[in-house]
């Protein structure tokens, strides 16, 4: 049987999220995933799978009981020849990629925090950038899931693909996700491009500059003109690692990206006006740099700082409306914006609920110092996006609910249908899920 504890106090990580949960189970077979969802329904309550908590919204809270599935974790088996690896669900990313590297073998892509488990991030449809290269949900090649009644269901595209199809993003709201096959590419290095440049000039060329590169995102500092820009590309096979500088790692990523910045954000807090000026300071304290590592390493950036966020995507070629607007709304009014700007591309995928469902994607995430009271910021830039036929990010703050979702995403209606077939008792329900979903 699973270890148990009683009346378990959680938050996530951001602290935007808090719930009393009956009980707190630590699964480390899906033997006891099976057994904690059945004796769940025996006792008529909820179940949520927890992860490690880097959902800004209220999709894994439960007051039922909450599973955590770290001891869950590793890769099981490798088949090579057809590029796949099946992982167990709770393995965090950061732990995967060490051990596809030991392999020989990466992810494809990744975004810039590894920290979240592989069901988590797939489950709300965690991202990298690069107009070549969808998110993870869509490296999902099948899945294990035990279902309300205690079933294990073994899904792919040919064997029961409805559900397959829900469960590659699947919100927590069909079941318990244990096991996931996954596609893999041979291990490989980039050669990353960092630089400061002016934003006037960076929205002029910025479709050029994602079709011309593998990855590649940027940073605004708001009430300034200044961009961090990162490129980020494959280099050919045999060419050797340039790592970063241990001096200079420290420097740009520990001290200046985390601890300098977790002092600004305070002064920022406590001193509001001075936030203009301390973004005019950190825009150019990060210096140009060049680097050839791992991929995982480059993909991934320490972030020690904690926030709240907002990602939105919208269509490819909106990303300059968008930022001008959001930008415009900065400057006429009062609020200081003491977090940069982040802006990724991805390429469009098949999932039924990934933001980027059919179409070629732009993200812009916004972000505030987690010790900051939100004001206006976070709803002014939900009613940009929403002007812009935004999709907000399953697992990042904000307020759209079911109806405007249905519009949003073809497949909602599908989506849906799958999750009345799995879960008609709404075991795994929960007041987010019932927003975003229906009742």
């Amino acid at each position: 049987m699973a270890e148990q504890s009683r009346g378990v106090d959680w938050s996530n990580w951001a602290g935007t999220e808090r719930a009393r949960l009956a009980s707190l189970a630590r699964v480390r077979t899906e033997a006891e995933v099976v057994a904690a969802v059945r004796q769940a329904g025996r006792q008529g309550r909820r179940v949520k799978a927890i992860g490690a908590g880097h959902s800004f919204t209220g999709v894994a809270v439960t007051d039922g009981v909450g599973l955590e599935l770290g001891a869950l974790s590793g890769v099981t088996t490798i088949d090579p020849t057809r590029g796949e690896v099946t992982v167990r669900a709770g393995t965090p990313l950061r732990v995967l990629s060490d051990e596809l590297e030991q392999l020989g073998l990466a992810l494809p892509n990744l975004g810039d925090i590894d920290e979240q488990s592989l069901a988590g991030a797939t489950a709300t449809g965690t991202h990298g950038t690069g107009l070549g290269l969808p998110g993870l949900s869509a490296g999902i090649r099948g899945l294990r899931i035990v279902l309300a009644d205690g079933s294990v269901v073994e899904c792919s595209e040919t064997v029961e693909p409805d559900l397959f199809q829900a469960a590659r993003l699947g919100l927590g709201a069909l079941g318990v996700v244990t096991e996931l096959t996954v596609a893999v590419v041979p291990a490989f290095l980039l050669h990353a491009v960092e630089r400061p440049e002016p934003m006037s000039e960076l929205l002029g060329h910025l479709d050029e500059i994602a079709e011309a590169n593998d990855h590649f995102e940027f940073y605004w500092f708001p009430h300034t003109d200044r961009a961090l820009t990162k490129r980020n590309n494959r280099v050919a096979a045999g060419t050797a690692a340039v790592p970063r500088k241990a001096w200079r790692r420290r420097l740009d990523d520990d001290l200046l990206s985390n601890r300098v910045f977790e002092l600004t954000n305070r002064v920022a807090t406590s001193l509001p006006r001075t936030t203009k000026g301390i973004n005019a300071v950190a825009a150019r304290a990060l210096s140009a740099r060049q680097f050839t590592e791992r991929s995982h390493q480059v993909f991934v950036s320490s972030r020690k700082v904690r926030f709240v966020e907002s990602e939105w995507s919208f269509p490819r070629h909106a990303l300059r409306d968008v930022l001008l607007e959001l930008r415009d709304w900065v400057d006429t009014h009062d609020e200081r914006i003491s977090f940069p700007v982040e802006c990724r591309v991805a390429a469009a995928d098949d999932v039924w609920l990934s933001t980027a469902h059919e179409r070629e994607s732009c993200y812009v995430a916004i972000h505030q110092y987690h010790r900051q009271v939100r004001r206006d910021y976070f709803a002014a830039f939900e009613a940009i996006a929403t002007n812009h036929h935004g999709r907000p990010h399953w697992g990042k703050i904000h307020t759209r609910d079911a109806a405007y979702l249905q519009a949003a995403y073809p497949r909602f209606d599908a989506f849906v249908a799958v999750r009345d077939w799995v879960d008609p008792q709404r075991r795994f329900d929960n007041p987010y899920l019932r927003r975003v979903l229906g009742p």
